[in-house]
């Protein structure tokens, strides 16, 4: 357990220290704030879900959403530019996973958040 009650989390002590002895300065907070933003979207959280333990085209995400292939590219197309998946071409096909392991604490540490009473 950490010094805030938190059985699961681990933390990066660089990251703490920094953050308790300076602000980020205006470009990182604007990223920072950008992707919160990212993360403001239903239909994104959903993608983001589906490719957390696999790599799928835009016709699997399609089906497993139950959306047309123009909303989940667009979704996608937003993703990538964040730098939350990554893509990969074979013959034809294009194949989407989310793009570092980074991206998978975030969505597990604000479920955590989220499912606190």
């Amino acid at each position: 357990m950490d010094e805030n009650g938190c059985k699961i989390c681990s933390y990066n002590q660089q990251v703490l220290d920094k953050l308790r002895k300076e602000a980020p300065d205006e470009g990182t907070i604007t990223r920072l704030a950008d992707t919160f933003k990212i993360f403001g979207d239903n239909t994104r959280i959903r993608i983001l879900w589906v490719l957390f333990s696999q790599e799928l085209s835009v016709s699997d995400i399609s089906d497993k959403l139950g959306m047309s292939q123009s909303a989940i590219s667009h979704q996608l197309r937003t993703l990538k530019q964040a730098r939350l998946i990554k893509s990969r071409r074979d013959g034809k096909n294009t194949f989407y996973s989310l793009d570092d392991d980074h991206v998978k604490r975030i969505i597990e540490q604000v479920l955590i958040h989220v499912e606190e009473k």
